[in-house]
């Protein structure tokens, strides 16, 4: 699929006046690119690429030259007639005046139903006072199972359990695209830590269950399964110690 989209990140310091009018420009650009690609209309596609422009694409393909761009969307579009192109801009900034890089994501919706997302990260440079794109590589979103662990994402900070011996301090976080959750602890006693480890929680697709992977300093493993009733979390976890 070439679900395209035309997108920048910039890195400044500042942004003077002719970058923020920039940034309105190739946003323009963008909107009138996905007008063109909902149309179906290759030619006009090919319009906003560099002449020597390169295309990574999903599935590993590298398309090179304006024409070689043409043809590719030609063909994508007599297969997936009636296509659509959404395009989310996560950032756009502009180098020195000629150059910008964006990122986004974009979601292709073919005539079957059928929908594709992807992330992607584009280089405009200007011809003939014009944003034209550059290079654009896209990858497949990696999946994730935010859904199935969203409910514990309460967990997520640091906390403090006190007792009258020992202190125990967590820190929770996710993890890249949100499929699992890492969380680490510390058990001190006085100024002296007894023990420290790791645990992973993460939704195991097989079993269809919260599950949880654990480490720790004296090397010990566990492997427990979440359950909820209500307001109460359980962990039953079966530790080797």
């Amino acid at each position: 699929n070439h679900a395209l989209a035309a997108t920048l990140v910039v890195i400044a310091l500042a942004v003077p006046l002719w970058a923020a009018d920039d940034e309105a420009a190739i946003r323009g650009t963008v909107e009138s690119y996905v007008s063109a690609f909902n149309a179906g209309d290759a030619e006009a596609l090919a319009a906003y690429w560099s002449k020597d422009c390169r295309f990574a694409t999903p599935s590993g393909d590298l398309l090179q030259g304006r024409q070689a761009v043409q043809d590719a969307f030609s063909q994508y579009f007599k297969e997936n007639k009636g296509g659509k192109l959404e395009v989310a801009i996560a950032s756009i900034g502009v180098i020195g005046g000629s150059v910008a890089i964006e990122k986004g994501t974009s979601l292709v919706t073919r005539p079957d139903g059928t929908v594709s997302e992807t992330i992607y990260a584009a280089r405009y440079t200007k011809e003939d006072g014009k944003w034209k794109l550059q290079d654009l590589r896209e990858a497949d979103k990696a999946p994730s199972h935010y859904e199935q662990l969203q409910s514990l994402e309460w967990l997520i900070g640091d906390w403090v359990d006190e007792g009258e011996d020992s202190v125990i301090r967590t820190s929770c976080k996710w993890t890249k695209n949100n499929n699992f959750i890492t969380r680490s602890f510390t058990v001190s006693t006085g100024d002296l830590v007894a023990l420290e480890g790791t645990q992973v929680i993460g939704w195991a697709p097989d079993k269809k269950v919260i599950r949880s992977w654990m480490f720790d300093s004296d090397g010990g493993t566990g492997v427990g399964v979440w359950t909820n009733d209500g307001d109460r979390w359980t962990n039953r976890t079966v530790r080797i110690l």
